[in-house]
């Protein structure tokens, strides 16, 4: 049984973990303020062009998000988000558990447009209602496609415009950075969003979110958010050694593509078997739409999640590559999805 449930089943990278080993008897300063997290602090600063960013270590996604928006947000503001977004699906109330509510607008394969967010803020017209005041973003999306720049920056023109915060969930950022067609890069998006995390956890590392904060007024007293969170632990350098092995020679982006390639191959089997997928992806995430029989024949040996039904007789599947995926289970499942079809 071969999973393909996520891109976090397999521990970390060998080389993180190498020099994890290495240091592990060395003494370091406590809550992020030893030398692995400064160094890659610094190496996260160049890559981003901007040395004016604060640039936090955080343990996961959730935590992540919860932290940044609560520190965000005054009480009675609110966050707003597509309809999939993983913080009004996936994350257990855990924004609305911090007093903030999270407000769903339409989207289409995932994104956003600025019209469904301009309705949604103006709806909202007074001290009756929580205040729309953040766009959360993810890109990728949650069905795994991808915001061109040009999409960031109209919704970028929009949030300047109603006086919203724009966050964007990292989570698979490194997916995104090195998916075909991709024309957003770290820069950019330090340009675009006023707060933005790389995620670790899912491209390579055992645990860690590099959370950028650019917008010079959610900095203040962000290490106090942290600790009453939770997230400032002790041992920080378990995650500082991590992000510095990641990206002092582009490991990160390296393990990205090949999570990539692989996805690609499944998208090239699925279309040589004759099915079509739920959303046009080009990351690390591969939605195929199949009939249930045939979804039930290849759950006996692979693992994923049924996403959502179709209709009486399909459903759409997630199948979603790592950076440790075996080439030999992609092709495994291409030969079962060839073998199965018409079934």
């Amino acid at each position: 049984m071969y999973s393909f449930k996520n891109d976090y089943s397999e521990g970390a990278h060998p080389r993180l973990l190498a020099a994890l080993g290495a240091c592990n008897f060395e003494q370091a300063e406590g809550y992020g303020l030893d030398r692995y997290t400064q160094a890659a602090v610094k190496l996260l600063k160049q890559l981003v062009e901007n040395e004016t960013v604060q640039i936090h270590l955080l343990s996961g996604g959730t935590q992540t998000n919860l932290t940044a928006l609560a520190a965000f947000l005054r009480p009675h503001e609110a966050a707003v988000a597509a309809q999939s977004g993983h913080i009004l699906v996936h994350e257990t109330g855990a924004i609305e558990a911090t007093g903030h509510k999270v407000l769903s607008v339409p989207s289409i394969d995932g994104k956003v447009s600025p019209a469904a967010v301009e309705a949604m803020v103006l709806s909202h017209g007074d001290e009756h209602m929580v205040k729309p005041r953040l766009l959360y973003l993810s890109q990728p999306t949650e069905i795994g496609t991808l915001y061109s720049a040009l999409e960031l920056q109209e919704l970028k023109n929009l949030c300047e415009r109603l006086d919203l915060y724009l966050y964007v969930d990292g989570a698979r950022l490194g997916s995104a950075l090195c998916a075909p067609g991709n024309d957003v890069d770290l820069p950019e998006l330090c340009r675009l969003a006023d707060a933005f995390y790389i995620g670790g956890t899912k491209n390579g590392a055992l645990l860690g979110e590099a959370l950028v904060i650019v917008k010079e007024e959610l900095k203040k007293d962000f290490r106090y958010q942290m600790k009453q969170k939770g997230a400032l632990l002790a041992k920080g350098q378990v995650m500082g050694v991590q992000f510095q092995e990641l990206f002092r020679d582009g490991l990160y982006f390296e393990l990205a593509r090949r999570a990539n390639a692989l996805a690609a191959r499944l998208r090239q089997a699925i279309a040589e078997a004759g099915y079509s997928l739920l959303a046009p992806t080009v990351t690390n995430q591969v939605f195929p739409v199949l009939p249930n029989q045939l979804i039930a024949k290849l759950e006996e040996k692979f693992s994923f999640y049924v996403w959502e039904a179709v209709d009486e007789s399909h459903s759409a599947i997630r199948l979603v590559t790592s950076w440790a995926t075996e080439e030999a289970a992609v092709e495994a499942f291409a030969i079962a999805l060839k073998g199965n079809a018409g079934r």
